[in-house]
């Protein structure tokens, strides 16, 4: 647990032992939200954690959650039993995972197997009445003058929201801003199927920039060093890049997987396999050829957009690891 910003504390949850791989945040306040609880595999870590905090059962008033994936919601049934006076937030799009979860989890299930278990665990269900729905601009107020303002903002998931903290300026921006782990290189989109949407993406990234944030807050890892208009400008120039890439294979019949890693692995990938292997469950490059290649698919007909970049790189065929991840992915998110 370390303070980051005014009234902000950030927790490592600890995903599967890993230190810095999913980080969930304490806003403080006369009525305190946690905005991510993780995995459930991660409540006990984040349970010690608030009770170090001095977080009593009847004292968290909310929980926050970015969007429905397991590594950023996975524990809000587990937590919302522990702390029976907080209120849910969600988007609309993700709120009837979290009152019946069977859908989600039975699916995760079938693509991850033992994985499933082993590295994030299930999603217990949260009684309805506790879930409140937010739209765009409306707010989590934590009393004194503080609210969490929710920002819709669609691209990685259709049923993402990021959190402007009014105390602190701090943004909570979830994956749409990408992941960036403090020992993992350079920023990476995260760019998963079923939902991936390059334009929604930067649009997203657009209005985040809008509100003039003091800092941007990743749940894929913590307070991101500079200024959010850099942290911003490197996401979007990113999502440019990637998709390009992957556009270029996609039209060449190369595999997109391998032509994205080979043009974007940085040193700091291969420098230590663990390293490595964290990033790759937490974003890899087939997750993200996987949804780029649904995203290229959906828009065969489409004529070519502004967001669209040009690639100039070699031949090949698509991998049928792609296909099954794309697949995969596609089961396993929420709908």
């Amino acid at each position: 647990m370390r303070l980051v910003a005014d009234g902000v504390t950030e927790i490592d949850t600890m995903l599967g032992g890993w230190e810095h791989a999913t980080a969930g945040f304490l806003v403080d306040g006369p009525a305190p939200v946690l905005v991510e609880t993780g995995s459930q595999s991660s409540v006990p870590v984040l349970l010690d954690a608030l009770g170090s905090l001095g977080i009593g059962p009847e004292d968290l008033a909310g929980v926050a959650v970015t969007h429905v994936h397991l590594d950023h919601a996975g524990g809000v049934g587990d937590v919302a039993r522990a702390f029976p006076r907080a209120t849910v937030y969600v988007h609309a799009l993700g709120a009837r995972h979290l009152v019946d979860p069977s859908r989600l989890v039975a699916s995760a299930a079938r693509v991850y197997g033992d994985l499933l278990d082993d590295l994030y665990g299930r999603l217990e269900p949260t009684d309805a009445a506790r879930v409140r729905v937010l739209g765009d601009g409306e707010t989590v107020e934590l009393g004194g003058g503080r609210v969490l303002t929710a920002i819709d903002s669609p691209g990685h998931a259709k049923h993402h929201l990021g959190y402007h903290d009014s105390t602190s300026g701090v943004l909570f921006a979830g994956d749409a801003a990408g992941v960036r782990l403090p020992d993992g290189g350079p920023l990476r989109p995260a760019a998963p199927p079923p939902d991936f949407d390059l334009d929604l993406a930067l649009g997203s990234l657009s209005r985040f920039a809008a509100r003039r944030p003091a800092a941007i807050a990743l749940a894929h890892y913590g307070i991101v060093p500079g200024t959010p208009e850099e942290l911003l400008a490197e996401a979007d120039a990113a999502l440019r890049a990637w998709a390009g890439e992957a556009a270029a294979a996609y039209r060449e019949g190369r595999d997109i997987a391998a032509a994205l890693a080979e043009r974007f692995a940085s040193d700091a990938d291969a420098a230590d396999p663990a390293v490595r292997a964290k990033l790759e469950t937490l974003n890899g490059f087939h997750s993200n050829a996987a949804g780029f290649r649904r995203w290229l698919e959906t828009r065969q007909d489409a004529p070519e957009g502004p967001s669209s970049v040009p690639s100039h790189h070699e031949h090949g065929t698509d991998h049928e690891r792609s296909d099954r991840v794309a697949a995969q992915q596609e089961q396993a998110r929420p709908r």
